[in-house]
């Protein structure tokens, strides 16, 4: 009998593909909880979430086949410690692609129409505040997508589609390939910066990107740009954003993502009027969920079957 380990809430539908396995038993742990230890010395794979894998986790699965990441984002994962291990980190592939990239297209579309301030006006009975003609509009704006894989192509195709200029900066896809595919590529992505009316951040979490934007780039963007986060907390330095706000300097930010999460309640971002805010949920609509439990149990049941997908592995020279 295989024991998997399935840390955090998941859809069903995932867990309905475990039990119809034949010899696969699961067992569900709440995120973050420290009997995870005990369960891991007959631990046959790991579905997780956000839950820390690090080497102390591996080395106590002697069994361990797989880890399957319910996302695509693997920084809490030790990779260096599985490859020693032989084992893959298997990741959902574009599943959650395009759930992202509407979260992403809804957020741009508050900022611009400014809809938590005109909600709460209305609300309120400043019915007049649609005097102001404060609201702008997306057509003819340039937006500089940082990150051109699976979810920055979707954002970028939904960009276009409202009649914005798209930039692309991603230094491992070529030039060619993003004029190939309609927008415009640009070599250096703090150069293109002061060029953007919106900023999208659609990049890994790795040295290299953490603290992504600063003060020292925000001060290089056009007064009143929008920037939006979907990625992952730090790439943004939070601090700075918020000096930026205040000051008028961008007309508006929105983040999915905070460092750390969850946020504190006192975080000051949470008294700006011109930042939308949401609890790392692109990609968990209803859809998407069921998709990313679906590849996650699959994936499993592939390793115990020896047919893994490759182009899902992050690791894939274990294979």
């Amino acid at each position: 009998m295989k024991k998997v380990l399935v840390l955090g809430k998941i859809h069903d539908a995932g867990l309905q593909i475990l039990r119809d396995a034949p010899d696969v038993e699961f067992v569900k742990l709440a995120e973050h909880v420290p009997e995870l230890i005990d369960h891991l010395p007959d631990t046959d794979a790991i579905i997780v979430r956000m839950t820390k894998i690090d080497r102390k986790v591996i080395d106590t699965a002697p069994n361990l086949k797989i880890v399957a990441r319910h996302g695509v984002g693997y920084e809490a994962v030790d990779v260096p410690a599985l490859t020693t291990r032989k084992i893959p980190l298997a990741l959902v592939g574009n599943v959650n692609a395009s759930a992202v990239a509407e979260h992403t297209l809804a957020m741009i579309l508050a900022m611009a129409k400014k809809l938590v301030l005109y909600d709460n006006a209305t609300r309120n009975g400043n019915f007049k505040i649609r005097d102001s003609f404060s609201q702008t509009e997306l057509l003819g704006k340039k937006i500089l997508v940082a990150g051109f894989g699976r979810i920055g192509r979707e954002v970028a195709k939904r960009c276009a589609a409202f009649g914005m200029t798209v930039m692309i900066s991603d230094p491992f896809v070529t030039a060619e390939d993003v004029k190939k595919a309609g927008y415009q590529p640009v070599e250096d992505f703090h150069k293109a910066l002061p060029e953007a009316d919106y900023i999208t951040i659609h990049v890994p979490k790795t040295p290299e990107t953490e603290n992504l934007i600063t003060a020292k780039e925000i001060a290089t963007m056009k007064d009143g740009a929008f920037l939006v986060n979907v990625s992952r907390g730090g790439m943004i330095n939070e601090g700075d954003l918020c000096d930026a706000l205040s000051s008028g300097k961008l007309a508006a930010a929105a983040l999915d993502v905070f460092e750390p999460e969850p946020p504190k309640p006192d975080n000051p971002l949470f008294k700006l009027d011109n930042i939308v805010i949401s609890p790392h949920c692109g990609a968990f609509t209803i859809e998407c969920g069921q998709r990313m439990a679906e590849v996650c149990a699959r994936n499993v049941l592939a390793v115990f079957e020896g047919n893994l997908d490759p182009s899902l592995v992050v690791n894939k020279d274990v294979l």
